[in-house]
């Protein structure tokens, strides 16, 4: 749960863009610190009142938007603090992601699962249904082996008529004639 209300946010801010208070009058007289009204404050001003919310189901980032993220931080002469504020994730999170992709390249920037595998046993119903789904994959895979060995097989085929056609029958089969 977080400590400010959306509303209490959107207040502050408004307060600070129609009053020459400063954010540290401001952190004064409602018990906040400053830095964070600023932060509330830059949110608004990059990507509106949205920004103010908070986010009810945490957030699955994908891969391409960090790196999204770690490209503009590169590339524009902006602070991590900024683009963190642009795109609505922590700075912490941006310089992670950074060491990240410089040690392991793109593949740490997938997500990945979180926690310890469960120790439930599964139900018989529910390992009938995960092996039917696994003989059908099995199947799946036999099927694409077997094609793919068919198409071998007609390749090899074809290069041996061809190769019959363009330089006639071998030596040994010449000889016995």
């Amino acid at each position: 749960m977080t400590k400010y209300k959306p509303d209490f946010k959107a207040k502050i801010v408004y307060e600070y863009l129609t009053t020459p208070q400063s954010s540290r009058a401001l952190g004064r007289k409602y018990s906040i610190s400053s830095r964070l009204i600023r932060k509330w404050i830059q949110r608004y001003r990059l990507s509106g009142i949205d920004a103010l919310k908070r986010h009810r189901h945490p957030r699955t980032l994908t891969a391409d938007f960090k790196l999204s993220v770690i490209d503009y931080y590169q590339t524009h002469e902006e602070s991590m603090v900024k683009v963190a504020a642009r795109f609505d994730v922590q700075a912490c999170q941006i310089s992670l992601w950074r060491s990240q992709f410089k040690r392991d390249g793109i593949e740490a920037l997938k997500p990945h699962p979180k926690g310890r595998p469960s120790k439930v046993k599964h139900t018989k119903k529910r390992l009938r249904r995960l092996t039917n789904k696994t003989e059908v994959e099995r199947l799946k895979e036999e099927l694409a082996k077997k094609n793919q060995e068919l198409y071998d097989t007609k390749l090899e085929r074809d290069i041996l008529k061809n190769s019959l056609a363009l330089f006639g029958p071998s030596k040994a089969k010449r000889k016995r004639k």
